[in-house]
């Protein structure tokens, strides 16, 4: 049993190396920064405590907990050019990777639901997305990622990890980790394609349908302010999913044999970095509300500023 593990990163000169360092730690505290932003306007704003918003503050919190899953430990590896880490913590940071990513699956299905609500039912939209609801949704959500994913962890953990323990990659991954056990991996293989379907068939295909319908339902709409506000309330969501899924589809569904581990890398930068570091971007550029109510703060901080100044 390895009691320790090698994390490569990115095999490249050294000054590539603290440009990567410099880029990656500005991205995690702009990621931090922005995210918590999110989390505040919402709880602090009357206006922007509906459930699309209380959704967006899920969001947030797991883009937090995945980015500092994985970030603080990149840069640990590029600093230190290959990182040491025990076999334990690579675990670890297994199972949160596992768990954030789950809940973000099935955090947009719940999120494309609400609009689906809100464009093709709005009449009965605050009767079904009350408050109580929305909760339901949230410690549903929360459960059933916990769940797959503590299934996942306790049957990866059960295996038998001989060695080598180097993994060429910058984070403890499925795929790595599978490559250092020397135990019938049959069984995880078996799991990942049950659990695929509760956490990614059904909810993509849920989105699908569901801006199917939103997208007929907009276009039933008569006139065209109509049809651009009505599309301006999902466009931001309907922005991060194309991202998210994205991501994973060229991460994991593609095939990658004959793929270099470099380029595997650099995908797997995609949903692991820079997604947390967009969904916040993503809404609060096309969302007219969070950009409305920044304005507002900033102007009433600099107006107490100013007050206390002169004062």
């Amino acid at each position: 049993m390895i009691s320790r593990v090698i994390l490569l990163g990115f095999e490249v000169s050294p000054l590539f190396r603290r440009i990567l360092f410099s880029l990656f730690l500005i991205i995690y505290c702009v990621t931090i920064c922005g995210n918590l932003q999110t989390i505040a306007l919402v709880s602090y704003c009357k206006s922007l405590q509906t459930p699309m918003y209380t959704f967006l503050t899920q969001l947030s919190i797991s883009d937090i907990l995945l980015s500092s899953d994985i970030v603080p430990n990149l840069l640990y590896v590029l600093l230190s050019n290959s990182g040491v880490m025990s076999f334990s913590s690579c675990i670890a940071q297994f199972y949160l990777f596992i768990l954030t990513e789950i809940y973000d699956l099935v955090l947009l299905t719940v999120m494309s639901y609400d609009r689906f609500m809100a464009i093709c039912n709005p009449l009965m939209y605050n009767t079904v997305m009350s408050h109580a609801f929305c909760v339901q949704l949230i410690v549903l959500s929360w459960s059933l990622s916990i769940f797959v994913s503590l299934v996942e962890f306790i049957t990866v953990y059960n295996l038998w990890f001989c060695g080598p323990n180097i993994i060429d990659h910058f984070f403890c991954d499925m795929e790595p980790l599978l490559n250092l056990s020397c135990s019938d991996i049959s069984t995880v293989q078996i799991e990942m394609i049950i659990f695929s379907i509760p956490t990614i068939i059904f909810p993509f295909g849920f989105i699908i349908l569901s801006y199917f319908k939103i997208i007929y339902s907009i276009l039933r709409i008569s006139s065209t302010t109509g049809r651009q506000k009505a599309f301006s309330t999902c466009s931001s969501h309907l922005a991060v999913v194309s991202l998210f899924y994205g991501t994973l589809f060229f991460t994991y569904i593609l095939p990658t044999r004959g793929q270099s581990w470099n380029l595997s890398k650099m995908l797997s930068l995609l949903y692991t970095v820079f997604t947390p570091l967009m969904n916040p971007v993503i809404y609060s550029l096309r969302n007219k509300d969070i950009k409305s109510v920044l304005v507002k703060s900033v102007h009433s901080f600099h107006s107490n500023s100013l007050s206390k100044w002169f004062s």
